[in-house]
């Protein structure tokens, strides 16, 4: 997706060739005009899987999530990464780690939320390590539910996630996909 890229290339910032901070459009100020975008290329990415309900983790994928279920006119549900006083009925779980903040966390969904027997879209804001994908499938199938994709804003190629996912057999659609940090910058593989 051309228009994201060229908002990384602008606005991104490559951290010790490690880390792709995108904060000021993608992860902690939103640009909805952007996000707007986002969800309709998703949308028409995933129109003809019969998704019926879209599946993301909180919080930087909530928004992303959002579009895209407005254009499919589907329900969003996300897994919370800490369990809420008011879930006081039965939830699936999984644990997942988190790269950009190295730790292990739980993620949770209501049962009443993830109905048995539905065609989902998993969606996140970054593929790396493929840790948090993997987490809501488990939780997207211990449901009853299967898991008719994966959509990403933004892909680090050289890492293990997309092979993971696809080995897994997850159909995976990156909007950006990252070959390399490169002179802290990005390298992206042209679609």
């Amino acid at each position: 997706m051309e228009l994201l890229k060229q908002r990384i290339r602008e606005e991104g910032i490559v951290l010790n060739n490690r880390v792709l901070k995108v904060d000021g459009f993608l992860n902690h100020q939103i640009d909805p005009q952007l996000f707007k975008a986002i969800g309709k290329e998703i949308a028409d990415r995933y129109r003809d899987a019969g998704v019926q309900r879209i599946v993301t983790i909180e919080a930087s994928g909530i928004a992303l999530a959002l579009m895209a279920a407005l254009e499919l006119d589907v329900p969003l549900v996300f897994a919370r990464k800490k369990k809420s006083i008011l879930m006081v009925d039965d939830v699936y779980h999984s644990v997942v780690y988190s790269y950009t903040k190295e730790e292990n966390y739980d993620i949770t969904i209501s049962k009443k939320f993830l109905p048995a027997g539905e065609k989902v879209l998993i969606i996140d804001d970054f593929l790396a390590s493929g840790e948090a994908a993997m987490g809501l499938a488990k939780l997207v199938e211990d449901a009853g539910d299967e898991v008719v994709g994966m959509a990403i804003a933004i892909e680090k190629s050289f890492q293990p996630g997309r092979e993971r996912l696809e080995n897994a057999g997850y159909r995976v659609e990156s909007l950006v996909r990252i070959k390399e940090f490169k002179d802290n910058g990005c390298v992206f593989i042209e679609d």
